[in-house]
């Protein structure tokens, strides 16, 4: 009898080991996945953050970089070659340039624009950052061409002698809005989360005797 007991009461703990078992391995499940997307969401959100810093550095060292290059081909937008300045291009080349963990086509799009008191486009009453440069002065959209492997003007305009890098006075300051795509590992949180930052830097000022001879691109 004692020995029937003793293996029915066995069998009831294996059956109560295997119940939790059941019940907690999909818990455990759930949060080693939710470790493994945070990881990966926050290994993006540190390039969006390092990008953004570094085209921000390299469009503030290019007041006199003069004008960019319209992209032509197939699917190229309307663009005048004065409306774009050679700085913005730069500064989304040195995104590409990053080599970062990150796939650079998942980046949407970069804002270069001039920064007005408080960091963003437009007028100083402005507060907000906006999606594109429409409706913006002095501020252009660069996105990602896969048919050029490069990321490429796609709107707005900036005339690049009209920034001012030369003292006496206050110096002009470049802004940069990178926003991302943050493609989920899980799929547990949706299929994509979209990340983005913004830095704003002073122009670098330009030597005395290019303010002087009025030679600013």
């Amino acid at each position: 009898m004692r020995q029937r007991l003793v293996q029915r009461r066995t069998r009831g703990e294996r059956g109560a080991v295997a119940l939790e078992a059941a019940l907690t391995f999909p818990i455990l499940l759930l949060i080693l996945l939710g470790i493994i997307e945070l990881t990966f969401l926050m290994r993006d959100h540190a390039v969006v953050v390092s990008d953004t810093r570094t085209a921000a550095r390299i469009a503030s060292t290019g007041a006199n970089a003069g004008v960019g290059v319209c992209p032509s081909g197939s699917g190229a937008p309307p663009c005048v070659p004065a409306n774009v300045p050679a700085l913005a291009q730069q500064a989304a080349d040195a995104v590409q340039r990053a080599g970062s963990a990150m796939p650079v086509d998942q980046i949407q799009y970069l804002l270069v624009y001039k920064a007005n008191a408080n960091g963003y486009p437009g007028a100083d009453s402005n507060r907000t950052m906006p999606t594109s440069c429409a409706g913006y002065s002095n501020c252009v959209m660069f996105k990602w061409r896969d048919s050029e492997n490069k990321f490429r003007y796609a709107s707005g305009s900036w005339i690049s002698s009209t920034i001012n890098a030369c003292f006496p006075g206050n110096l002009d300051r470049v802004g940069i809005q990178l926003v991302a795509r943050h493609k989920n590992f899980t799929g547990l949180f949706g299929s994509y989360l979209t990340l983005d930052d913004h830095a704003v830097m002073n122009f670098e000022p330009l030597p005395a005797q290019i303010c002087a001879s009025g030679a600013h691109a």
